[in-house]
């Protein structure tokens, strides 16, 4: 294919270096921030290429309609919000970045851990309301633990690879086979709920991990343990967690996403009066939360669309 001929849609906002260097490879790019789903589908037939975030659904309708696209490239890890199996029935290349946001994801994960075992949050907000309260904030150490991580890709193995500092076991359960590698013992789910204190989630949103984490799954866990989840809030069932907290089944939970997302991840479904276990987990001591930014640091930010620019001049050279 030649790139001269090539027209690119983007229709969320990225890196500067994304459009900058997709022109000078000889694309013609076109932004369109604000139409609706149905006013991009009424024009997207002009295009060979379109690159998205999250902000709405690329499904059989929109794809039908794209007949002159060769590729949907994601800014972004997870590719849910595409019809991944229509698009390839199509012979759409489907492009995503988890290389560009790993590392961020991987920090995040362990900077939650750490504040949880070591109660800075609640710390924090004690001392600044003037309470210098040290039995009821002492801590605990990581070192001697075992974290188990689910999803053993991109985000789990940069979490482990973090974890190498700390005398911890690390253990992976993941669908592929043999992705253990130095950084972590790959074994089965059984197993790792026998020996985790600490589960951290790097799993995508499908079919098969939708509500993974619910009250079966936490009470096949043989400890109390903590929870990490910096993947998708729709694995986690927030109304058996919070009762899992409750019980004191899980010590901590540590949430970058939550169930209540919406599918742009920009705002939350919530209008109005909250869940109950949403409310729960606002008044939790023991639960850190923060706006799906896991990923979303200065570094990734010019990461992720540098590698969307890469593999897309790959596919069209």
């Amino acid at each position: 294919m030649n790139p001269n001929s090539n027209k690119i849609l983007h229709i969320d906002s990225n890196h500067p270096l994304l459009l900058e260097q997709l022109q000078q490879a000889g694309f013609t790019n076109h932004e369109d921030y604000k139409s609706t789903k149905e006013e991009i589908e009424a024009k997207i037939q002009e295009y060979t290429g379109i690159v998205i975030r999250s902000r709405f659904k690329i499904d059989k309708t929109f794809i039908d309609k794209a007949t002159n696209l060769k590729f949907i490239a994601r800014v972004g890890a997870g590719l849910e919000s595409i019809d991944c199996d229509y698009a390839i029935s199509k012979n759409i290349h489907l492009i995503a970045a988890p290389e560009g946001n790993r590392n961020a994801v991987g920090e995040h994960t362990l900077g939650m851990l750490l504040s949880l075992f070591n109660k800075l949050n609640r710390a924090d907000k004690l001392v600044r309301e003037g309470n210098w309260i040290r039995e009821g904030n002492r801590g605990y150490e990581l070192d001697g633990k075992t974290v188990g991580i689910i999803g053993y890709g991109n985000m789990g193995k940069s979490f482990a690879k973090k974890l190498k500092g700390f005398d911890v076991t690390v253990l992976c359960y993941d669908i592929q086979e043999n992705v253990g590698d130095e950084n972590a013992q790959q074994v089965s789910l059984h197993k790792l709920q026998q020996k985790a204190d600490v589960l951290s989630l790097h799993i995508p949103w499908t079919p098969e991990t939708d509500k993974m984490a619910n009250a079966e799954f936490i009470n096949s866990f043989a400890k109390p343990f903590w929870l990490l989840n910096t993947s998708r809030g729709k694995n986690v069932v927030t109304a058996d967690l919070v009762s899992a907290l409750q019980s004191g089944k899980i010590l901590g939970a540590g949430l970058d996403v939550l169930e209540y997302e919406k599918l742009s991840f920009e705002n939350l479904f919530i209008s109005g009066e909250k869940p109950e276990a949403f409310e729960y987990l606002l008044q939790a001591e023991n639960v850190i939360l923060t706006p799906h930014i896991a990923g979303w640091t200065f570094e990734s930010h010019e990461k992720l669309a540098q590698t969307i620019v890469d593999k897309i001049k790959t596919y069209i050279s």
